[in-house]
């Protein structure tokens, strides 16, 4: 098993004790062409969200069915998580990630055709989340055997700095391009980013071959029992698939931001400064954290997984937009912890494994957040959405320092 990282032994003259820079990141090609195809389908993605809550609320004039379609795109992921996932452990990484986007691509341009009905338009949106799993968990795997050391940590980094970024473009120009466009032709622009990242994934990252292993390679079934059992098994794994869940408690204020603005005085303007605070906060933390040395990182680890739920306290006083924004974004500051945890989770499963374990850890990451954001919204009917908001806060340092102190404790003995 691999050694956990003690900041004391850190040496500054050592490659391995002083932060990548994004220089060896983006030398190295293959992350380039990674790079490159991931900002086209990231954007694509919430350009189709836009464009087929749009399509279906102009069919049918219902706002209840438009926000059920919008909810059709996340949860698929619950399902496929556990269960496509393990493909990235069965078939080359590549090759893998490729037919995704071919068949997203295919599923997509579908939907744009004129008079579909909703219920096919729902069973080909459905598809095309689901293919979302694997895809994600090969890219997850992959990406360690092209940039290693913190030079994978900080590609990772700029990985999620750049989907935070292209899902906050996507949502600000999505309307406009659909009201320009129309939401067949902005399907259709969709469908294109998916085809469009499948060349560059074919010209530009080598195939590899599946990673060796002495064992037979286990069932659908088993693969899915032998990643559960992996990450509940070793006690890193689950202590920071457990830090990572901590995000269902700051998340889960998002599906208040409406009745807080309406709470604090603010309108529609600022439910979106609200909603932008947290990630703002998130792009600006992980920035900053690649610039501290990698052993540093997993000391902060606990500390900011604390401090992205504790500004949520605060709240209990009711104070102002700004003031509340403020806190919000120190929130998202903090929540660059799950840079640390994430690159650490991927890099202490056995590479056989990566794809399954990362799908299993991805979806609980999604689920805490779906609980999170359905029980602040049953409180907030009971109580006023600062007290949930402060409530939130409280559980999430409470559930943050206890995973904190139980991975500390696992890196000092046998997992």
């Amino acid at each position: 098993m691999a050694r956990p990282l003690d900041a004391s032994s850190a040496d500054p003259s050592d490659p391995a004790d002083r932060p990548a820079t994004y220089g060896e990141v983006f030398g190295v090609a293959e992350f380039r062409w990674l790079w490159l195809a991931q900002l086209g389908s990231v954007v694509g993605d919430q350009l189709a969200r836009v464009a087929l809550a749009v399509l279906v609320f102009d069919r049918t004039g219902s706002a209840g069915l438009s926000a059920v379609t919008y909810a059709l795109t996340f949860l698929p992921d619950i399902a496929g998580g556990p269960l496509l996932s393990g493909l990235a452990d069965r078939f080359p990484r590549r090759g893998l990630m490729i037919s995704c986007d071919v068949a997203r691509a295919v599923l997509v341009a579908a939907m744009a055709i004129p008079g579909a009905s909703l219920w096919v338009l729902g069973v080909l949106l459905v598809a095309v989340q689901l293919l979302a799993s694997p895809f994600q968990s090969a890219r997850a795997a992959l990406l360690p055997s092209i940039l290693t050391g913190d030079r994978f940590v900080l590609a990772s980094s700029v990985s999620n700095i750049t989907a935070q970024a292209a899902q906050l473009a996507g949502f600000v120009t999505g309307g406009t391009l659909v009201a320009a466009f129309g939401a067949g032709n902005a399907l259709l622009l969709d469908a294109a980013t998916f085809g469009l990242s499948a060349v560059l994934l074919w010209l530009g990252v080598r195939e590899r071959p599946l990673p060796e292993t002495t064992e037979a390679r286990p069932g659908w079934w088993a693969s899915l029992a032998a990643g559960a059992t992996l990450v509940w098994g070793d006690r890193r794994l689950r202590y920071l698939v457990a830090l990572a869940c901590v995000a269902g408690f700051y998340v889960s204020v998002e599906g208040l931001a409406a009745p807080y603005a309406a709470v604090v005085g603010g309108g529609p303007a600022a439910v979106g400064i609200l909603l932008a605070a947290n990630p703002a906060g998130q792009m600006v933390g992980m920035l900053l954290l690649t610039k501290v040395a990698p052993p540093r990182r997993l000391t902060l680890m606990g500390p900011l997984a604390i401090g992205s739920c504790a500004p949520l306290i605060a709240c209990a006083a009711q104070p102002g937009l700004w003031v509340t924004v403020g806190l919000w974004v120190v929130s998202g500051l903090c929540a660059s912890y799950q840079l640390a945890a994430s690159a650490a989770f991927v890099l202490n499963v056995p590479d056989a494994q990566r794809g399954q374990a990362f799908g299993l850890a991805r979806t609980a990451l999604i689920v805490s957040q779906g609980i999170g954001v359905l029980a602040a919204g049953a409180a907030a009917d009971r109580w006023t959405p600062a007290v949930v908001v402060a409530a939130a806060g409280i559980c999430g340092v409470l559930v943050a320092a206890g995973a904190a102190y139980g991975y500390s404790g696992a890196t000092r003995q046998p997992a």
